[in-house]
């Protein structure tokens, strides 16, 4: 599961995932992912959210 923080960019999700931030990006316009939202102009996703999807999926 993803760290304590609220909310995670698209780098650090990348990351988690080991992943590339294009993946990412693909992933959620696809909806394989929980979407993202935009705090000040920024596109983060929930680690709530995350950590909720990826239960589902027995991660």
């Amino acid at each position: 599961m993803l760290s304590n923080k609220k909310f995670v960019s698209v780098t650090t999700l990348a990351a988690w995932y080991d992943v590339t931030k294009a993946t990412i990006w693909r992933w959620s316009k696809e909806g394989v992912l929980p979407s993202p939202i935009k705090i000040m102009g920024s596109t983060r996703w929930s680690v709530a959210k995350l950590n909720e999807w990826e239960s589902k999926l027995g991660k």
